[in-house]
């Protein structure tokens, strides 16, 4: 567990309290033309285009972050809402991970190189809004190129100051200021008596704070028409799925720290037909006993580095150095595993605000099964392992 002094606790009703530092100049954001149907996916409620051009195209209304089927397009027609939730053992159990349409598990607070880094749970979500996601903690400087394609509102603790500088600079993609202390009286935020703990006579709030997703909604004030594109490349019918071919993947293996240690990891249900989710500890289980799973899991390996990042990508080693993966305007290697089978690629990334683009090994492009993602994001050389 991180000491107290490293975190930024909540204390008392103070709120967020940490090593404060000095925000850096912030550029101004890269702007660029959102992606099209024809580079990263259709309008809301459709899919991409086949790659091959006289191939016809899908024109299935779906859901843009689960790929399923939509009814009606008006349902998907609302914002986007992401939550940071903490994801040390001592923060267990979580809640509301099993209504997330994608969740992202990124750095929490140390260096991959001196072995102690912990992981953070980004759940986003949109088809469904969980009525209570906790616990909840801060945002960090990926979040703007994981969420900026999707556009959304965070709900978080806060941030140390350079981060809430750097994420105001992407407001033409993301509603970062609604957090627990500038969201008093409306209902976004809540604290669980039951989670407060009180170290050396004063109470702690950093396991207690919980997020109310329908209510965080209703602070937006834009974004509410929903995302206007597929975040992933979903398949249109269940033979295009890539993983059709794949090797076999019953269990995956995800390490976090040095010597490929700390590993979350996955097994495939053939009676569910799902993954089914484990911590370094045992198995991922919710407040309500329920146990974590997923559809899809993508391990998506990207350097990390510790620093201070502007918009264009620079890194600064100074004052408080965040955890950073290096996703704008970079590549890397990627694993894809859905009905227990895996394929592997490579990603691309441009700028910011757009999403990322999947090749498979023999050149065409990935396509994903619809349904709930994991991504996982370790680093650039993590020893991903799978079993048939």
């Amino acid at each position: 567990m991180e000491p107290v002094s490293r975190r930024a606790a909540l204390v008392g009703t103070a709120g967020v309290v940490g090593a404060v530092v000095v925000g850096c100049a912030v550029d101004k954001p890269q702007q660029s033309t959102p992606p099209t149907a024809a580079g990263t996916g259709a309008a809301p409620g459709t899919t991409q285009p086949s790659a091959t051009p006289t191939a016809p195209v899908d024109t299935t209304p779906r859901w843009p972050l689960t790929g399923k089927p939509l009814d009606n397009p008006d349902d998907a027609k609302k914002v986007v809402v992401v939550v940071k939730v903490p994801d040390n053992k001592g923060e267990h159990p979580q809640a509301g991970l099993n209504d997330a349409d994608i969740v992202y598990v990124q750095m929490d607070g140390y260096p991959a190189v001196v072995g102690k880094t912990s992981t953070r749970l980004v759940p986003v979500f949109h088809t469904t809004y969980a009525e209570k996601v906790a616990p909840v903690r801060s945002m960090r400087p990926v979040d703007a190129p994981m969420l900026s394609p999707m556009t959304a509102i965070i709900g978080s603790t806060g941030a140390y100051t350079w981060v809430l500088k750097y994420l105001a600079a992407f407001k033409d993609y993301l509603i970062s200021t609604k957090q627990y202390m500038t969201t008093k009286g409306t209902g976004a935020f809540s604290i669980d008596p039951k989670r407060v703990r009180t170290l050396n006579g004063r109470k702690y709030y950093d396991r207690a704070v919980a997020c109310h997703p329908a209510k965080l909604a209703k602070l937006a004030t834009k974004f509410t028409d929903g995302p206007q594109q597929n975040y992933l490349p979903w398949a249109a019918s269940d033979d295009e799925v890539s993983t059709n071919n794949g090797k076999p993947a019953t269990t995956i293996t995800v390490p976090w720290k040095k010597g490929d240690t700390y590993s979350m990891s996955y097994s495939w249900s053939a009676k569910d037909k799902r993954y089914l989710r484990s911590m370094p500890w045992g198995k991922h289980i919710l407040e309500d006993g329920e146990r974590v799973w997923c559809d899809n899991v993508l391990v998506i390996r990207a350097k990390q580095v510790f620093g201070k990042i502007n918009t264009s990508g620079k890194i600064w080693f100074t004052g408080h150095l965040e955890p950073i993966h290096e996703i704008i305007n970079a590549t890397g290697t990627f694993y894809y595993a859905a009905d227990g089978k895996y394929v592997q690629g490579t990603w691309t990334k441009g700028a910011v605000n757009e999403v990322f683009q999947f090749t498979l090994e023999d050149g065409t492009p990935l396509k994903m099964a619809p349904g709930r993602t994991f991504i996982e994001l370790p680093n650039l050389n993590a020893n991903v392992r799978f079993k048939g």
